[in-house]
């Protein structure tokens, strides 16, 4: 079914334009409105009660602006549907602005709509009744919107923004939404690595005191904890000297002689 009309209205075309492209003002000029739903500035997704004869239907509707040429041209396609009466429809919709000397403009909209299951059924004569019925109602509720007039029941339309997801989708806006962990290596990256103590070394001796100080191991060329310690190899010149080595790693100990036996007993747990 095709259906083309001609309106004249008393406001410039830009003015127009920007009212047709404003969902407030559809849902309080289109008839049977119900709800928009503003997916994009080109997408939109609304309810509309229509009432045929006897039946009475309530359409969802997508309808998705595929052309425009401000402020003179536009073209949308839209598809919708109702479980209820078992009924689809398919719909392309032109719209051509054409301003007028008198600082008018006309409106002229041509529509295409494929009507299939148990609406279809009815006669072109019947859909072409409706359809005119449909435009003048629009016709006086533009007038009056663009005269600055109240629409009865524009109040009860529900005009809804869907919020924009995140790339990716669900899964990834989770992960974005969670708390940044940062990488094993992210401090190596930063700055310059802390220092690592040295690994022990195979044996560990037992704790040893020598004059009443405990010893501890230490490498034979560092020179400096067991020459504190002692004051020199052989401390009062009666000591008990013992170097031992594993690898890389030596232990120089000056034992008292006078403590000659807890040296023999730290010895045997070291050569265990």
């Amino acid at each position: 079914m095709e259906i083309e009309k001609v309106l004249t209205v008393a406001a410039p075309a830009a003015k127009v334009w920007d009212m047709l492209l404003d969902p407030t003002v559809m849902a309080s000029c289109v008839p049977g409105m119900k709800s928009i739903e503003v997916v994009s500035d080109v997408e939109y997704n609304a309810v509309i009660h229509v009432k045929i004869s006897f039946i009475s239907a309530k359409f969802k509707l997508r309808t998705r602006i595929v052309e425009q040429r401000a402020p003179e041209y536009l073209r949308a396609e839209g598809t919708g549907e109702d479980s209820s009466v078992a009924s689809s429809l398919k719909q392309q919709s032109e719209i051509f602005l054409t301003a007028l000397p008198d600082g008018q403009t006309e409106l002229r909209t041509k529509v295409t709509v494929d009507v299939v299951g148990r609406l279809g059924t009815f006669g072109l004569s019947v859909m072409k009744t409706k359809a005119d019925r449909m435009w003048e109602e629009f016709s006086q509720n533009l007038a009056a919107r663009l005269a600055g007039g109240e629409i009865p029941g524009a109040d009860q339309v529900t005009i809804t923004r869907k919020e924009p997801q995140a790339p990716g989708g669900p899964a990834e806006a989770a992960a974005q939404a969670a708390p940044a962990r940062a990488p094993v290596r992210a401090a190596a990256a930063a700055g310059p690595a802390a220092p690592v103590a040295a690994p022990e070394p195979a044996f560990a001796a037992p704790a040893a005191r020598v004059n009443g100080q405990e010893a501890s191991r230490a490498s034979v060329s560092d020179g400096g904890w067991w020459s504190r310690l002692l004051g020199g190899r052989g401390g009062s010149g009666r000591s008990i000297h013992i170097e031992l080595r594993r690898g890389d790693t030596a232990l120089t100990v000056d034992w008292p002689v006078e403590e000659a036996g807890k040296c023999a007993a730290w010895l045997r747990d070291v050569l265990k």
